[in-house]
């Protein structure tokens, strides 16, 4: 069942949001070369405990989790796409680490990713990185009222063939609340018109993830977690939760 949230719940929403950004932030701060990604992990549980949330990641186990989840954040470098597991795995100079991470606050969740490099990046990642980012931005400007989910799918999925990306099918955003995870779906590709009409108080987690080689391609880890890519490229993700209201769409996972 879709969930339509009241105004009061987005206000709560919004602060969960800024404590999911904030730990972010400190985390991107603190990768550098020799930085473990269990380092990262705590970084993160130190900014969400501090606020007095909780981390949204922690022990949760989907139904496609062979375990719960057993970090704060998903630390994903290189050829890991999404749900990489915070190891003693340490950062080197040019990887291209995604974070994503996510909160409750008074019971209400927030989600968001970034993705970045350590050092310079290259131009391939750099023009990876930037159309992702960009592909996150036209989810958000396609989610409006009186749209649907696939107008936000389809926006998502053209930035991403245009540029030649592949995209990570069976995985993509959802609707987000009292639980990180809630209906509808959001795909990163699909149909305009089609799908659940979006209205004031539908709260979504809006979140492409691309593969640099094109393919669509990609694998489950021996760990049961982590998404890699088949042929060995690299892959970013952006994510962010984002109101639907009648003033247009408020990410609400912003600083």
């Amino acid at each position: 069942m879709v969930e339509i949230k009241t105004d009061a719940a987005l206000a709560t929403m919004r602060e969960s949001g800024r404590i999911t950004a904030r730990a972010l932030a400190a985390v991107r701060d603190a990768a550098r070369p020799g930085v473990s990604l269990r380092d990262l992990d705590e970084v993160a549980h130190a900014v969400i405990r501090e606020a007095g949330a909780k981390p949204a990641f922690l022990d949760y186990r989907p139904s496609f989790a062979p375990t719960p989840y057993p970090g704060v954040i998903c630390a994903s470098v290189n050829d890991a796409i999404v749900h990489g597991i915070p190891t003693d795995q340490r950062l080197r100079d040019g990887d291209l680490v995604s974070v994503d991470c996510g909160a409750y606050l008074d019971g209400w969740a927030s989600d968001s990713a970034i993705s970045f490099t350590i050092g310079e990046a290259s131009p391939e990642d750099r023009r990876l990185l930037d159309t992702t980012q960009r592909a996150l931005e036209a989810g958000i400007a396609a989610a409006v009222v009186g749209a649907r989910i696939g107008d936000i799918a389809h926006a998502v999925g053209r930035v991403a063939r245009t540029a030649g990306y592949g995209i990570v099918h069976g995985f993509g955003g959802h609707g987000i609340g009292r639980r990180m995870h809630e209906a509808p779906d959001v795909p990163n590709e699909g149909r305009p018109g089609r799908g659940y009409p979006l209205k004031h108080g539908l709260v979504l987690a809006i979140e492409p993830m691309l593969l640099a080689g094109g393919r669509d391609d990609w694998h489950t880890a021996a760990d049961g977690w982590t998404l890699r890519t088949n042929d060995g490229s690299r892959a970013a993700h952006f994510e962010h939760t984002v109101a639907i209201t009648d003033e247009g769409p408020r990410v609400l996972t912003l600083p």
